[in-house]
């Protein structure tokens, strides 16, 4: 993207295992990462946009090998010891409890389906599925525990905080059940110290896997995500969940934006820097934007809602904001959505 290549010849030489740009004596090499591997005849649609570089298409073949992050309820096994952290600060919230039973909740709109199911009054309205001590129930964007002791509730109304750094983890769902967002807390083997994940990495990594699993299990491909304040605040259509981004950490022009953030969402070492993907379109509802369709679907049967802490929620938007401008003018937007790539 950095080459100012107007007026001079260029070359692209396109082997199996990289790809190279020369320009006069100068040259820009990129190997690909181990397990892919370029067909050179299948380079397409080779230009150069003044502004934003060369531009090609090239089918690439992944080894058999590789396969997405676990998501939360394949990494998470009974009988071990786990310990759970506040993601920003590294506070214990739970330590060192091992659960008997971990058990997915039926869709988070089951009750109202429950008419279609029976032909007298549901008989599940008075009925709250509460985890007992040793159980853990996994949702789409939280899991349910077993208050005890455990939780440090605020004062004020049912959120659950940080005690060090105040931050929402959760709300109380009953006066012996606590719902933990997926997107707040680490959960680590016990035996493991506490390891840091950069803030912007952790939320995309958590919310990538929840689109993942979701539209893997329901075949629900747009996503509506609001916060616990009942706000529409980004609308996603999973576009596709077996991206690979391949980039040169050299000349990374997106490199700077994420320093925001504190981190780069880059390996530290290496010249390129490769990761598994989703790949999104998206649209912005806050301060009224997008509000008609928002309200369509919101109506729409075939659109899965997620909840989020609204903090989480304004999170994910510069998230994905910062990344749709680190694309070339021309790739940002696709019919009136903006792109992005979701890293796990």
């Amino acid at each position: 993207r950095e080459a100012n290549l107007r007026n001079l010849p260029v070359d692209v030489l396109i082997t199996p295992a990289s790809l190279e740009v020369r320009c006069g004596e100068a040259s820009m090499p990129v190997m690909l990462p181990a397990g892919t591997r370029a067909v050179p005849s299948s380079c397409r649609g080779l230009c150069y946009l003044p502004g934003e570089g060369l531009h090609l298409r090239l089918q690439v073949h992944m080894g058999s090998g590789t396969k997405l992050v676990s998501t939360l309820s394949e990494s998470l096994k009974p009988q071990k010891s786990y310990t759970f952290y506040c993601q920003c600060c590294g506070d214990i919230i739970r330590k060192e409890g091992k659960f008997l039973r971990i058990l997915p909740l039926p869709s988070e709109n089951w009750s109202a389906l429950v008419e279609e199911w029976c032909c007298h009054p549901n008989p599940f309205a008075r009925s709250v599925l509460q985890p007992q001590k040793e159980d853990c129930f996994l949702g789409d964007t939280f899991f349910l525990l077993n208050s005890g002791n455990k939780s440090h509730k605020s004062k004020e109304n049912t959120r659950v905080i940080c005690k060090r750094c105040k931050t929402v983890l959760g709300e109380t769902v009953s006066s012996e059940t606590t719902k933990y967002y997926v997107t707040e807390v680490m959960i680590q083997p016990s035996e493991e110290s506490f390891s840091t994940i950069p803030r912007s990495q952790f939320v995309q990594n958590m919310i990538a896997q929840c689109l993942v699993e979701i539209s893997s299990a329901k075949s629900t491909f747009r996503f509506s995500i609001k916060g616990d304040d009942g706000k529409v605040y980004v609308l996603i259509w999973l576009l596709n969940s077996d991206t690979l981004l391949v980039e040169s950490l050299g000349s990374s022009s997106s490199h700077d934006v994420f320093t925001l953030f504190g981190d780069t969402l880059k390996p530290d070492s290496g010249p390129v820097g490769t990761w598994d993907a989703v790949k999104v379109l998206y649209q912005p509802c806050l301060k009224s934007r997008n509000k008609d369709l928002a309200d369509a679907w919101e109506e729409d049967i075939g659109v899965h809602p997620l909840t989020f802490p609204s903090q989480t929620c304004l999170e994910l938007l510069l998230v994905l904001g910062l990344s749709t401008s680190s694309l070339p003018p021309s790739l940002r937007c696709m019919n009136s959505f903006q792109v992005r790539n979701c890293c796990f």
